[in-house]
């Protein structure tokens, strides 16, 4: 987020494919001819921004990640393989400098090519504190990152140097072992100085408004719109594998509209929520795939009484997890009891999953959570409370919510809960400027290591909109990028450590559910690519097979 980032899952992503016509006849063209790659698709969330440094949803990322490339892009097996890199790096003997060298055949969708310093502004612009890029904090591994985000270094001391075009040094406070999967994320993406610069602070707000290096263009946005167009780009340094000539994208936010186009014989694809599963589990276009996507609340610390520690662990146990994902989501999707989901990394000493070994943090457990609420109640001294939850307006959201409100409200006795649905890009602003008491919302990482889950909650981390603030914890996440760098056992020890003080000692946000993706294909339709982590789809490998 994968990035990292706050998102919403890929459940609510509801898109739609469709072939769009072919060749007939002696004349008619192998699968990939330009009359049969074009797909058609719908999502449910609007696209908030282009701009790779200010992005903080899941929908902006997509479709950024349509249109970019950095030095690695993620393969079919979830794994980082080289993009504008075109040879892995050479690296320093103490491990912390990275050299790179860049493909000469990269280029800008306007011609320039694509440069050492293209990567440096971007980089350098996603640290800059004038610039509030909420996924700041992933550069900290680079050298002087975090003195730059706190205004006690200049942005042109960052680790970051173009020695020459095409040859990117990068300097790290820290060895660290993923740099790789790091590098796949949105914040690592170049961007092109002249453009941005001309572009002013219209960058990213339009199709017109950026520029594209990766697998499409984008077209037929105006950045308040409701649909948008993607088209192969033809001087992408990868083109030739490229199948899709076109990927119309419509959003719509009703899952029942794509299921209907569906069994009208109109899409090949859409995603599916629980009252369509079982109807269709057995069909053999039928797919669920498990994420390292969570749900959770997140609640404002800076409020009076999201404040207080025993509302939140109330809260976070007073309602039937189980209940939820089998009768609200019903795709796969599982109760979780920890902030990190499982399946998504293995201790390095035994190599037993990270959600088994810390154990169930925060559980359904309604005589704990009266509990918690009578101690609130006698600390804020009150006996009555209302509480709001904010969430986006998609179908699924607010069914979530509802259930939410519903259990809350019949196992805590003396709280009132409202509900405010809003579009994500008001849902962000909102939680952004801390302007609600609880918010709904779900965290998918960018790359698969827990710190990409516990950094979001640094003191200073332009994710953390819980205004979280800890001393300890924030030493604990710096021992973990420096200290513990090369000891990765200890390194683990204390991240276990860390969820444990997150979610179990001071309850800064309630995971409920981890996801997974519920959704109809058509056997034609090949090659989409749905993550598992970081953002939810790509088409780059996508083609129509008919």
């Amino acid at each position: 987020m994968k990035n990292g980032i706050l998102i919403t899952m890929i459940l609510l992503l509801g898109v739609v494919i469709a072939a769009c016509g072919g060749s007939k006849g002696d004349k008619q063209q192998a699968s990939t001819s330009e009359t049969k790659q074009a797909i058609k698709v719908t999502s449910a969330g609007e696209i908030a921004t282009l701009d790779s440094a200010l992005y903080s949803d899941t929908f902006s990322s997509d479709a950024i990640g349509q249109i970019s490339e950095g030095l690695y892009r993620v393969n079919p097996d979830n794994e980082a393989e080289l993009g504008i890199a075109k040879a892995e790096p050479t690296v320093s003997a103490d491990k912390k400098v990275y050299t790179f060298q860049l493909r000469d055949d990269a280029k800008w969708s306007n011609g320039d090519p694509v440069t050492a310093a293209d990567f440096v502004y971007a980089f350098q612009k996603v640290v800059n504190p004038k610039t509030a890029s909420p996924s700041s904090n992933q550069l900290d591994v680079i050298k002087n990152a975090n003195l730059i985000r706190n205004e006690k270094a200049e942005p042109n001391t960052l680790g970051v140097k173009a020695i020459n075009d095409k040859t990117l040094e990068i300097t790290l406070e820290n060895p660290i072992p993923y740099l790789p999967k790091l590098l796949t994320g949105t914040p690592f993406l170049p961007q092109n100085e002249k453009f941005v610069t001309s572009t002013g602070s219209k960058y990213g707000t339009s199709a017109d408004a950026v520029l594209s290096n990766g697998p499409f263009l984008l077209k037929d946005w105006s950045g308040i719109g409701t649909s948008w167009t993607y088209i192969k780009n033809k001087d992408y340094w990868d083109a030739k594998n490229v199948k899709l000539n076109k990927v119309s994208t419509q959003v719509a936010k009703d899952t029942g509209a794509g299921v209907n186009l569906y069994e009208t014989g109109d899409v090949q694809y859409t995603a599916l929520t629980d009252e369509f599963v079982q109807k269709y589990k057995n069909d053999k276009a039928y797919h669920s795939d498990s994420k390292s996507l969570i749900g959770y609340l997140g609640f404002n610390e800076d409020r009076a009484s999201t404040g207080n520690v025993h509302l939140r662990k109330a809260l976070s146990m007073a309602f039937d997890k189980e209940a939820y994902t089998n009768t609200i989501l019903g795709d796969g999707s599982k109760p979780l009891n920890g902030y990190i989901p499982a399946d998504f990394a293995k201790d390095p000493a035994n190599n037993k999953d990270f959600r088994a070994e810390n154990g169930d943090l925060v559980t359904f457990d309604l005589d704990k959570a009266k509990s918690e609420w009578a101690t609130a109640e006698k600390e804020l001294g009150v006996d009555k409370l209302t509480l709001e939850i904010l969430s986006s307006d998609t179908e699924v959201s607010k069914k979530t919510v509802e259930f939410l409100q519903s259990e809350i409200q019949k196992n805590l006795p003396g709280i009132t809960i409202k509900l405010k649905s809003v579009p994500l890009k008001n849902r962000l602003a909102l939680t952004t400027a801390g302007d609600y008491d609880i918010f709904y919302g779900t965290w998918s990482p960018d790359y698969s290591d827990p710190i990409n889950f516990l950094e979001v909650y640094q003191s200073d981390g332009g994710l953390n909109f819980s205004k979280y603030k800890s001393k300890t914890y924030d030493a604990g996440l710096n021992a973990v990028k420096s200290t513990y760098a090369t000891e990765p056992e200890k390194r683990w020890d204390e991240m276990l450590t860390l969820e444990k003080q997150l979610i179990q000692t001071d309850a800064v946000i309630a995971p409920f559910y981890q996801g997974a993706t519920a959704y109809l294909l058509d056997p034609n339709v090949k090659g989409v690519q749905i993550y598992p982590f970081g953002r939810n789809i790509s088409y780059r490998l996508a083609y129509v097979d008919k």
